[in-house]
């Protein structure tokens, strides 16, 4: 059996985040490309809608580019309106990056200790 650990996502991973109008774009780039198949399973549009839901969220659509071993997240109805009708102190939503690595993840400790 192989031992799990519950660790966040920035833990392992970076993202970066994006505007379009009321849409938020968010990437998500393990460090490590063992760990891609592994956040593909954990890190689901219903996990990542139920994070942003308390903004508005009402739908979350995820990319996955496994050549470049990362995700994009487009995340509908997310910035209050955007950047021209919101007045959001983050109306490009550059700070929603760090919501999404708030996520858990339960990965096998010996690819953590590498």
């Amino acid at each position: 059996m192989t031992d799990m650990i519950e660790v966040p996502l920035h833990a392992v991973a970076h993202s970066r985040a994006g505007d379009k109008g009321n849409r938020c774009n968010l990437s998500l780039m393990p460090y490590d490309p063992r760990l891609y198949p592994l956040l593909a399973e954990q890190v689901t549009e219903a996990r990542v809608l139920d994070l942003f839901r308390h903004r508005g969220a009402t739908r979350v659509t995820r990319h996955d580019l496994p050549l470049l071993h990362a995700f994009n997240f487009v995340v509908d109805d997310v910035l209050e309106g955007g950047v021209n009708g919101s007045l959001n102190l983050d109306g490009h939503g550059k700070t929603q990056s760090f919501r999404l690595l708030s996520l858990t993840v339960s990965l096998p400790r010996d690819l953590l200790q590498g």
